[in-house]
């Protein structure tokens, strides 16, 4: 579970009306916490992790992150992550497949399956943990998003900023970042194409190349 273009996207994405407490669920390495913490110097962030090799890679990093003492971290599932507070920011970039062979499962899959965390849990347990003029963010499948959004909606979570992900100009929509909050609010909704400059860059270089060996 090193560092992917989701996480990146996400910890850069994310916004917070305060930003004081953050949670972030599913932490892998600790990437999205310490973008959070970088970008919320005022920030207290507790991230939580199942996967136990993960979760010593996450606590090395963040003890030699510049904002270490603004960063907690703790082995658990979210079902049995249990605490008194509430957050101002809720974030997770969660499981998003079914695996259907548990004989074959391990340690990646656990990260990115159904099984160890639903949507359900997800979003029922966030709900219960975040403020009441908090937000909640996530990246997901796009495919899965009006599932994602509907069981939101039955934990009294509400859309309020939705960016869709394509990888180029021309290919599919393959991940939408949501953000969510208990307020009713005219939904900003937005488009990022990731790799635009590059293939700008790519299709100039194709060109002038072309252009050199017509001259030849």
């Amino acid at each position: 579970m090193k560092v992917g273009t989701d996480g990146v996207l996400l910890g850069a994405w994310a916004t917070s009306n305060s930003g004081n407490t953050i949670l972030d669920i599913g932490t892998g390495t600790g990437l999205i916490s310490m973008m959070l913490a970088q970008r919320f110097p005022e920030s207290q962030i507790d991230a939580i992790e199942i996967d136990e090799n993960a979760y010593y890679q996450a606590k090395e990093n963040f003890e030699n992150a510049p904002f270490y003492n603004r960063l907690s971290i703790y082995l658990t599932s979210l079902q049995d992550y249990k605490t008194d507070k509430k957050y101002d920011l809720i974030v997770s970039n969660p499981p998003f497949f079914t695996v259907n062979d548990l004989n074959e499962f391990d340690a990646r899959k656990q990260a990115r399956q159904e099984e160890t965390l639903t949507f359900s849990d997800l979003l029922e347990k966030t709900a219960q943990l975040l403020n009441k003029d908090g937000l909640a963010s996530f990246i997901i499948p796009h495919d899965r998003m009006i599932e994602f959004c509907a069981i939101a909606a039955e934990n009294a979570l509400k859309v309020s900023k939705t960016t869709l992900i394509k990888g180029n100009e021309t290919s599919p929509i393959k991940r939408v970042l949501l953000e969510f909050s208990f307020e009713e609010n005219e939904i900003e909704e937005n488009t990022l194409t990731i790799e635009i400059e590059r293939h700008r860059y790519t299709n100039d270089y194709i060109n002038l190349t072309k252009d050199f060996y017509l001259k030849m």
